[in-house]
């Protein structure tokens, strides 16, 4: 009976994990368009799994704002940025990012140079052997990024980034590189900076980098007047965390 049971559980994990990256990569690619109510018993039906696993799946989507449990209604997909949102997001990346990239851009074990080369070259391989790198493109940022807040030592500045999921959103919202070149470009001025132990180039490269990430994804509302340069959120403050 114990195995069968460790079966089971190795199943159940297995549907839930299925469950997840199916349910996921639909939301982020718009099959299930932004604001959409979920039927858990049509999902389920559709992927062949009972709902246990898709609520489940839901709990943890809700974890990355990807959905949003309203009491009567159920699990809803979260909308879309607005141009308002973006800009506050940004404005966060702004002041957080610059400080972490000075503060990873240092002459000791902690720089993390060798692992931002490393996941740079990875993400090369895949753009030459990948048509649609969309997935691929939103996880290389997302580890490039996170790799740097990780060598500032600062474990709430990281969690408090995390928990923006500004990866995920604005993936969502449009796909402003859709090769990666401009992507890698950006990212690798900045390891290169970091390898070069020059904080003020770090910083500045990664405060041109959020600004002009910033003005691609703000394209999704061109011809809105409540439109911007980020250079007016102002410099990123170097000491913010001490």
């Amino acid at each position: 009976m114990p195995p069968r049971q460790s079966s089971d559980t190795s199943r159940g994990k297995a549907a839930v994990s299925d469950v997840y990256s199916s349910m996921r990569a639909s939301i982020l690619e718009g099959e299930i368009a932004p604001g959409t109510r979920i039927n858990i018993d049509a999902v389920s039906r559709s992927l062949g799994v009972s709902q246990t696993p898709v609520r489940e799946v839901l709990q943890r989507l809700e974890g990355d704002n990807l959905v949003v449990y309203n009491p009567g209604r159920g699990y809803s997909t979260t909308p879309l940025l607005d141009l308002a949102e973006l800009r506050s997001l940004f404005e966060f990346r702004l002041l957080v990012e610059p400080w972490a990239a000075r503060s990873a851009a240092v002459d000791r074990l902690a720089n993390p140079a060798r692992t931002l080369e490393k996941e740079l070259a990875a993400f090369r391989s895949t753009m030459h052997g990948n048509a649609d790198l969309r997935q691929d493109l939103v996880a290389h940022d997302t580890r490039f990024h996170d790799t740097i807040l990780a060598a500032s030592g600062n474990a709430v500045v990281r969690h408090a980034f995390a928990q923006t999921h500004c990866h995920l959103h604005t993936f969502r919202l449009y796909p402003a590189d859709v090769d990666g070149a401009i992507t890698v470009a950006e990212h690798s001025a900045i390891r290169e900076a970091i390898q070069a132990c020059e904080p003020e180039r770090a910083e500045v490269a990664m405060a041109e980098h959020i600004r002009n990430s910033f003005g691609r994804f703000a394209q999704a509302f061109e011809g809105n007047p409540a439109l911007a340069p980020l250079e007016d959120a102002g410099p990123p403050r170097r000491h913010m965390v001490e």
